[in-house]
């Protein structure tokens, strides 16, 4: 369990590396969608190894690095890389930057993930918007002692994704691609693949996609008053859904085909909001 001082150590180190940036948006790219780090202007790229407390990604499709400067004329903070409970971490360390965030100033926060549809009306390619999320890994990531410098002990869920914030990305989509969908997504411990019938149980639940991360970055995020708003690219179709294998090439040939599109939403939107 980190201490308080350790997010603020953290944050220090951070500021001391990016000057006069100042930024309110953060965002945390998903596998495959680091693309958008190489249109920042004025960057200051911070490898995680170099800051104090932080853990490392191990992932391929992850670059482990912190990204600070403007996109799009918007100061913003971007995580090239995430971490995962199925990495070995536990929950509060996978969750570690969002407090570091919110030391900082960070008032709006976009996450980004890779995800297997499963609502059968959903192909390959897509994107959609989270509105609310199952969860059934056991464990909350805010169990242990509160740190009621970044929130209250109980914290109500009703809305962890912010409505306005939602609107605002779905336009956007439709503005680029046409189509927004929108649902529920479940997040599993991983790191296998769900079995067909962990999803047609999901399905029954009313998941619309599932992935192996974002939830638990959400759930800190609603707790330190963040305001979050979260997007899957559907890279694939869960497994029993279509007649194919599901592997962890298909993900990153998906992501890698909707990568324009991808960092175009992204660029217009943090303009917006």
């Amino acid at each position: 369990m980190y201490k308080y001082e350790q997010y603020v150590e953290s944050a220090n180190f951070i500021k001391d590396k990016i000057g006069n940036l100042k930024p309110k948006i953060a965002i945390i790219l998903g596998s495959g969608l680091g693309v958008l780090s190489d249109e920042f202007e004025e960057k200051v790229t911070i490898n995680y190894s170099q800051i104090p407390n932080f853990p490392i990604s191990t992932v391929e499709g992850h670059a482990g690095e912190l990204i600070v400067g403007k996109l799009n004329d918007t100061e913003i903070i971007a995580m090239n890389g995430r971490f995962h409970y199925y990495e070995g971490y536990e929950l509060n360390e996978t969750t570690f930057p969002i407090r570091v965030f919110k030391i900082l100033g960070i008032e709006k926060l976009i996450l980004t993930n890779a995800a297997g549809g499963i609502n059968t009306n959903f192909k390959a390619g897509e994107f959609m918007v989270i509105n609310d999320y199952l969860s059934f890994l056991g464990e909350s990531v805010l169990r242990g002692k509160n740190l009621d410098e970044f929130g209250d002990r109980f914290i109500d869920m009703s809305e962890t994704f912010d409505k306005e914030l939602s609107k605002k990305l779905a336009d956007t989509i439709v503005k680029h691609t046409g189509k927004a969908q929108e649902g529920v997504y479940a997040y599993m411990k991983g790191p296998t693949f769900e079995t067909p019938a962990e999803i047609r149980a999901l399905r029954v639940l009313g998941a619309d996609a599932v992935g192996l991360s974002t939830v638990p970055e959400a759930v800190v995020a609603h707790h330190c008053n963040i305001k979050t708003v979260a997007v899957s690219c559907i890279t694939n179709m869960a497994a029993g859904v279509l007649d194919e294998k599901l592997s962890y090439d298909d993900v990153k040939q998906t992501a890698d085909k909707v990568k324009m599109n991808f960092k175009e939403i992204i660029k217009e939107y943090v303009k917006m909001i």
